[in-house]
């Protein structure tokens, strides 16, 4: 593994605050202390989080966990700026820092990045001097370092480095499985951020949690490899033995997940020769099984009209495509978790086909017709 880059020296499994525990519609937060504490106890110092996550709870969330707790030079703290339509001037992009800042209780962040860049929102950041206000709050002293995170292909992230060479790090969803994705790219990203000689923060390790619960033909394959450890820690440590990263972020949401992690993170080992043999066939198996690549980021869920709950739904439904139904009968094998996905809102087979979450998607899922798929499955 490579040294001597921007966060070298940072333990590689961070702790993502996109997913943290709920008690309905508020954050438990004594959960979440007592998570961070452990994090932290086990050495980890690099936390993620957003101006839109949890709509807004989750920067909040930091400060009272994590900025009231500790000293400020024991951990890292990472927010992002959307440029949403809404966002238009300096003012508005002041406005939202300002509010991330008083929400976090902090006099600077570490790392502050542009959110979900693609073709368009990097013409955007261009058009509304958004890189030029970055780098002001930089020479301020109220961020650390500049970067951006991403969702587009390799050629447009190459595109943005090299018109931006002043960013100094780069947010990415790489894993096992979307490593030769011909949407995601993550090998093909990776490559250029080495190019551009960008260290890395990796998003979506585990694909939403979909690495986390695979098909019994892959479980049985990696425990017998080694019997010790999780599903899960196959992609962590898959991811956290590429160069030049500055950590891995998982979107921990239940102390047991947590425990889990930094179990094999406290003391890092990279993938062997043959554990790498059995992701190589596991990933071989996974495309044989066609489901939605969808990551949870809830993009496509604030405008709904309809108030379907897309990624639990999706989630279901993947669920059902690699195990289909209950032996004998016609009744998917996860109906309950269906049914627990539509509790609080709209039914697959109730889409108006909008498109407005097409529209928000940054994996460019077709959702409106795997919401039909959804709809036919669970039988409506």
């Amino acid at each position: 593994m490579n040294s001597g880059y921007l966060g070298d020296k940072t333990p590689k499994l961070g702790f993502g605050l996109m997913r943290l525990p709920m008690i309905g519609d508020e954050i438990d937060m004594e959960q979440v202390k007592s998570m961070v504490d452990k994090f932290m106890e086990k050495g980890f110092t690099y936390f993620d989080t957003a101006y839109v996550y949890i709509n807004g709870k989750s920067e909040v969330a930091a400060r009272e966990a994590i900025v009231k707790r500790y000293p400020r030079d024991s951990f890292t703290l990472a927010t992002k700026l959307p440029l949403w339509d809404e966002v238009e001037t300096e003012a508005d992009m002041q406005k939202i820092f300002d509010e991330s800042m008083a929400r976090a209780g902090v006099e600077y962040f570490d790392y502050y990045l542009l959110h979900a860049m693609d073709k368009a929102k990097f013409e955007k950041a261009d058009r509304i001097g958004a890189w030029d206000f970055i780098f002001k709050m930089k020479a301020q002293g109220k961020i650390r370092h500049c970067g951006f995170s991403f969702h587009d292909s390799a050629e447009v992230l190459d595109e943005a480095l090299t018109k931006h060479p002043e960013a100094e790090f780069v947010q990415l969803q790489i894993n096992y499985a979307d490593w030769e994705n011909d949407n995601v790219q993550s090998r093909k990203c990776y490559e250029v951020a080495l190019k551009h000689n960008k260290p890395i923060v990796i998003m979506e390790p585990v694909k939403g949690g979909s690495l986390a619960a695979m098909v019994p033909e892959v479980q049985d394959m990696m425990k017998a490899e080694n019997p010790d450890l999780s599903i899960p820690s196959w992609a962590i440590r898959y991811c956290a033995g590429l160069d030049n990263i500055i950590a891995v972020l998982s979107g921990m949401s239940t102390q047991a997940q947590l425990d889990d992690n930094v179990s094999y993170m406290e003391h890092f080992e990279p993938l062997s020769e043959k554990e790498h043999a059995v992701l190589d066939k596991a990933v071989q198996i996974l495309k044989s099984i066609p489901t939605v690549p969808c990551t949870a980021c809830r993009y496509c869920v604030d405008d709904c009209p309809m108030h379907i709950n897309i990624p639990e739904i999706f989630k279901a439904l993947n669920g059902y495509k690699q195990f289909g139904c209950l032996e004998g009968t016609d009744k998917p094998y996860n109906m309950g978790q269906y049914e627990k996905a539509t509790k609080d809102g709209g039914k697959a087979g109730e889409c108006l086909q909008c498109g407005s979450c097409e529209a928000h998607c940054p994996q460019h899922i077709s959702i409106i017709e795997e919401l039909k798929t959804a709809a036919a499955a669970y039988g409506e």
